[in-house]
């Protein structure tokens, strides 16, 4: 493989972990030929195919791209990130997680990862017709592929292949938690830290049978003339109503297909096949501000707010009495306030003090955090929205999409954060110098690092929230 010299590492885009996936449609990922001449790595992979506006789809898209100090003997923590996008959109090439500067400081190998997304990577066909009983997780066997690519070949690039540690936000927080139930996937990483990202459970058959109907229906094909369609009529056909969650486009995730996945991620317990896994859990204190950017939001009325949650707060609730509780606890929020506040605790916040309940029960808690500091953007408007502790851990502050700013408070936050994944990636343990004592998640006292300007360790933050939406169950939407 021939790379790049930046800013004193080495840098290797685009180097293809798996062959072409179009030709093998909906079928698990295999191995490329083999190569003699040496490869150029010189460039981004394709992206798979999505809706949006990501660069360069293409189902040949199975890719890792690699940061490193040196291609020497070195042994250093390996850092695999894996995007996000609710497995339906993204890359590992966006400038938000350009590895060159946790590679630089904490002297670790980063590698991002694209694979197969949405239709391509989840259609489950296993009840329609015989043949293609993996598709429903082939995306997940593409990361299985991917992260086997590592364990064979990283050494050759300075990393330990006994210390690989997995980290994601949003969907690739997700998916690592999925990976932690399969069993294709023990052994191949060693840590495992989600930010913003769970999966409770998959979508069981039935309804991955109704979502790949209603994308044949959309389409006006079956099951065959799908296979030969171009992947760019399949894309648009996303559009369709989900028939599960009864609104948006069409969701295709991981699926309980007996196979690749034998059982739910984190239903009923914690997957014992990853208890010897070190976990941190994290989530930011105003997740849902970055969902929504319509101005209506920010300046809704009393009146309003009671049907605004009820389609955002993902649990079956009385949306006046969690009004009425907030105002309690908050008297000056704005409904504005409320809004984020409780669309925020009932659902990503809900699934990740779920994971670390289910994780302490085990005897293998994580180490929780929640990110308080907050982005100034806006005068302070998005607080700490989901998605703002992305470039604090990868220290790209100044990359397009950031939002932290690249002043001293967020620089200070950034490098503390970058420390203790680094410390999570090489001990497992993010205790360290600029912290107080990180004490992993127990079900007496809930111990959670709060991150800020100066961090702290708080026993249950936000306990009469969590309290609140406890009494009424928790179902992981799509699924």
């Amino acid at each position: 493989m021939r790379g790049l010299r930046a800013s004193g590492l080495l840098l290797f885009k685009g180097i293809r972990y798996g062959a072409d996936t179009a030709p093998r449609r909906f079928r698990p990922p295999v191995v490329p030929a083999p190569w003699t001449d040496p490869l150029p790595c010189l460039a981004n992979g394709h992206a798979s195919p999505q809706r949006g506006a990501e660069a360069d789809q293409s189902e040949d898209c199975l890719f890792v791209n690699v940061w490193t100090p040196g291609a020497d003997t070195g042994r250093r923590p390996v850092m695999v990130y894996i995007h996000g996008g609710a497995y339906a959109t993204g890359s590992g090439s966006s400038p938000l997680y350009d590895g060159a500067g946790l590679a630089a400081r904490g002297d670790v190998v980063v590698v991002t990862l694209n694979h197969r997304l949405g239709p391509f990577g989840y259609l489950y066909t296993a009840r329609i017709a015989p043949g293609l009983e993996d598709s429903g997780n082939a995306g997940m066997l593409d990361l299985v592929l991917a992260l086997g690519w590592v364990r064979d070949n990283i050494a050759a690039f300075g990393g330990d292949p006994g210390r690989v540690m997995l980290f994601g936000q949003s969907g690739g927080g997700a998916k690592i938690a999925t990976l932690m139930a399969m069993p294709a996937a023990a052994g191949l990483f060693h840590r495992a830290a989600t930010m913003s990202g769970q999966q409770l459970t998959a979508s069981g058959p039935g309804n991955a049978t109704r979502r790949t109907q209603a994308l044949l229906a959309a389409l006006k094909t079956d099951l065959a003339g799908l296979a030969g369609l171009p992947a760019g009529r399949i894309v648009e056909a996303l559009d369709a109503t989900d028939p599960v969650i009864g609104s948006g486009g069409l969701y295709f995730g991981p699926v309980l297909d007996e196979r690749s996945l034998t059982r739910h991620p984190f239903y009923p317990d914690a997957p014992p096949q990853s208890a010897g896994v070190p976990m941190m859990i994290g989530n930011t204190r105003d997740e849902t501000r970055g969902f929504f950017s319509d101005p209506a939001m920010f300046a809704m009325t009393w009146d309003e707010l009671p049907g605004r949650l009820i389609p955002q707060m993902r649990v079956d609730i009385d949306p006046h009495l969690v009004v009425r509780r907030y105002r309690e606890l908050y008297p000056a929020y704005s409904p504005s306030d409320v809004f984020f506040a409780a669309t925020t605790a009932s659902r990503s916040w809900r699934a990740a003090i779920v994971e670390a309940e289910l994780r302490a029960a085990q005897g293998s808690p994580a180490f929780v955090y929640q990110l308080d500091w907050a982005s100034p953007k806006d005068d302070g408007r998005w607080g700490a929205p989901h998605t703002l502790d992305i470039p604090l851990v990868f220290g790209t502050l100044a990359a397009p999409g950031a939002i932290t700013g690249t002043a001293e408070d967020a620089r200070r936050v950034s490098g503390l954060m970058m420390d203790a994944f680094v410390r999570f990636a090489r001990a497992g343990d993010p205790n360290g110098p600029g912290l107080p004592v990180w004490e992993p998640y127990s079900l007496a006292r809930r111990q959670t690092m709060v991150w800020d300007v100066a961090p702290r360790l708080v026993d249950d933050p936000r306990g009469e929230e969590r309290r609140l939406f406890e009494k009424v169950p928790f179902v992981q939407q799509g699924t």
